[in-house]
Parts: C-alpha cells; sequence; structure tokens
C-alpha cells in the first residue's frame, strides 16, 4: 500500500491579501524515526534545499524552528554519536 505524503500548504511571503498573484507552497513532513505511535515525544521534519523546518507532531499549529541543512547536517551527526555510546 502506498501512501501520499502529508503536505503543509500556505500562502507564500509575497502574496499579498487582494487575491491575485498568489502562489502557495507545501513542505512534505517526515515523522522521525525514532518516534512511536504511542504520541509521545515526536517531532516532524521537512527538508528544503536552503532550510530544514522542524516541528513537534503534536502541536503542528506553533510555527517551526528552521535551521541551515548545514546545521541539521551537524546536529543529526552529533546525535548519532551520542546514541552510540
Amino acid at each position: 500500500m502506498t501512501t501520499t505524503p502529508k503536505l503543509n500548504w500556505f500562502k507564500s511571503s509575497y502574496s499579498g491579501d487582494e487575491g491575485d498573484n498568489c502562489i502557495e507552497v507545501a513542505l512534505n513532513w517526515s515523522k522521525s524515526s525514532y518516534s512511536g505511535g504511542g504520541g509521545g515525544n515526536c517531532i516532524e521534519v521537512a527538508l528544503h534545499p536552503t532550510t530544514v523546518h522542524i516541528r513537534d507532531s503534536k502541536d503542528t499549529a506553533v510555527r517551526p524552528l528552521t535551521v541551515t541543512p548545514a546545521a541539521w547536517s551537524a546536529f543529526t551527526a552529533h546525535a548519532a554519536t551520542r546514541s552510540l555510546h
């Protein structure tokens, strides 16, 4: 069974409220592989070429934390070495 990714659509900051020249963009959110199905400590990540978006999967209305791809790579590399100890 194939599942469709959960997309979060939002209006571009360059779009006005007049209703013309509006574009919407979407982020593809992925839940951490360490998150269980029990509703505990879960994070979701949406990757973009210039920004990594991170949010709490239990409260998706809160604005996500954003970091550079380099910062995210450094964090995940550090987290991976910490989990080995």
